[in-house]
């Protein structure tokens, strides 16, 4: 936090010494403050942008204007309402902004800016028909320049762009393409506002694909959601064309001859490209396919998610780690399946031929029984037939436990261990002082790559900080320390040095007779101990 920041919490804890601009600037819109509501504000002010966005597309649909026209109608009240009092306690309060604080006229200032009239543009349309009488076509024409409103999302934007050209001020443009797409030292809240996008549309597309199989909802919808998956192809390739262009900056990918190439065939480019094929296929193959088919394929695009979640990689770990384990479970359990389908089959193939013919067929009522409590489409009839179902759901019950128990439970323990393998390289960065420009890349991308929040970020850098200055407090008395010579060898001839020199007094005030005595008395067979006593005698004498 800023000294600025520091002498504006000493003045909160008394209130005498803040006007009532400053106190609406620190609780409403300084995102800088924990102890504010600067960040929900934000993000409340951001769902009211996609909600009234969402409003003006649905006015397009003549079918549901015409339904939820007063529902549509109380919305866009209520975000011009939202917008208007936002834009005014702006204006009031910012001569307590930094960026307008020092000029003659603060507010005067502020209502010029480019911020200012954003959120201008974003109300002006429905004074400008409430004031002015506009016929039809100009109302048309106000109601689509609400599409303006996600202009206000420059707020957030902007800010980020800045940082993001400063941190790769005199770098490359494939570094910068690079910065964008993957987390560094050098990305920023930029890239982060980039993966928020690029998720958010693969939510909405795979939303589309659902609800488009409704063909009631496709009828309905059939021009928005062609243009949704317009957006969404343009989107996914471009980040597919900059992902590969960018992948010789890839530091896995340095030391490869052909690193594009080796991007191509990786399993994360190989699920970009699966989620741009059905629209390819779908508009510049010369023959018709299935459209149903390529609905389906679209929802492969869930898989792109897997990049933007550290959950996955952390779950794949798991596996990896613990499968001997889960083997052993899956093992456990595929026996079971095998001998209850068995002996399901010895018992109910004489009553139920048609549902018990074979060990295959009655597999999949073992499997059923075992998982849940079946379907009731196969059920035994004779007594042992029945009897073996109780025993097998209450085995069932068990057993499919397991994997599951073992699951969360590794999960749990990866998550720690992934935070103390971060914390030990914060301290490793710290061990020979300040971060160097590389240890602070490899940091800074790690930390996003695990997704954590700035105070979580904080948090765990003050605890490495905490855990190094521990360290250091022990090797500051590593006369009484013993200490891994191949880790520390300074400080190690160190210790011998004084251990030596303490040793020579204490054979100058002791003699020779008491401290060969005591020496054999710790650990050193006798004529050890004199060897030792000699060797200090000599040095004595130099």
């Amino acid at each position: 936090m800023s000294e600025n920041s520091n002498s504006f919490m000493n003045n909160l804890n008394n209130p005498r010494k803040l006007s009532l601009s400053e106190l609406l600037y620190f609780w409403l819109f300084d995102t800088r403050q924990i102890q504010g509501y600067g960040r929900q504000v934000e993000k409340f002010i951001a769902l009211i942008i996609i909600g009234s966005v969402l409003a003006v597309i649905i006015e397009r649909i003549p079918a549901l204007e015409i339904k939820y026209s007063e529902a549509l109608n109380e919305l866009n009240l209520i975000s011009i309402l939202i917008f208007t009092i936002e834009y005014l306690l702006r204006a009031y309060t910012a001569k307590s902004n930094e960026a307008f604080k020092d000029y003659k006229y603060p507010r005067l200032r502020y209502l010029v800016s480019f911020y200012a009239l954003v959120d201008l543009v974003a109300i002006a349309p429905f004074y400008f028909a409430q004031f002015v009488s506009v016929d039809v076509e100009m109302l048309r024409v106000l109601r689509l320049l609400r599409l303006l409103r996600m202009l206000k999302f420059s707020r957030q934007i902007m800010p980020a762009w800045i940082e993001f050209k400063r941190l790769n001020h005199g770098r490359s443009f494939r570094q910068k393409v690079f910065a964008l797409m993957e987390p560094s030292g050098h990305s920023g809240r930029l890239h982060y506002l980039v993966d928020n996008f690029i998720v958010s549309w693969i939510a909405l597309s795979i939303f589309c694909v659902v609800i488009e199989s409704v063909d009631s909802v496709h009828q309905l919808f059939a021009e928005q959601f062609h243009w949704v998956d317009v957006v969404a192809f343009t989107i996914f390739t471009l980040e597919y064309i900059a992902r590969i262009y960018s992948a010789p900056e890839k530091a896995i990918f340095k030391q490869i001859r052909w690193p594009r190439w080796t991007h191509f065939v990786s399993g994360q480019a190989l699920i970009d490209l699966i989620t741009i094929l059905p629209f390819i296929f779908e508009h510049f193959l010369p023959f018709n396919l299935d459209l149903r088919f390529l609905r389906v394929f679209r929802l492969m695009r869930m898989l792109k998610l897997t990049r933007y979640t550290s959950a996955t990689q952390t779950l794949f770990k798991v596996f990896k780690r613990e499968w001997p384990v889960m083997a052993a479970a899956v093992f456990v359990m595929m026996l079971l399946v095998v001998l209850t389908a068995s002996l399901g089959y010895l018992f109910e193939h004489d009553a139920q031929p048609d549902k018990y013919p074979n060990i295959p067929v009655s597999l999949y009522w073992a499997i059923i029984t075992l998982a849940s409590v079946g379907y009731g489409d196969i059920s035994p009839i004779t007594p042992l037939g029945r009897l073996l179902t109780v025993m097998t759901s209450l085995a069932g019950i068990g057993i499919f436990a397991i994997p599951s128990g073992l699951l969360a439970s590794a999960f749990t323990d990866q998550l720690k261990l992934d935070r103390e393998e971060f914390r030990r390289k914060i301290v490793d960065a710290y061990k020979n002082g300040e971060l160097n420009q590389a240890a602070h890349e490899e940091i800074m991308a790690e930390s996003e790559r695990l997704h954590l929040t700035s105070e979580q970020f904080q948090k765990l850098l003050k605890e490495a900080k905490q855990d190094l200055r521990d360290r250091e407090a022990q090797l500051i008395q590593y006369g009484h320390l013993m200490l891994d010579v191949k880790e520390h060898p300074a400080y190690t001839a160190d210790q011998f040095g004084i251990i030596v020199s303490q040793l020579r007094l204490l054979h100058k005030v002791l003699g020779q007779e008491l401290l060969t005595q005591k020496l054999t008395d710790v650990s050193p067979p006798k004529q050890e101990a004199i060897q030792i006593c000699a060797m200090l005698s000599k040095a004595s004498t130099r």
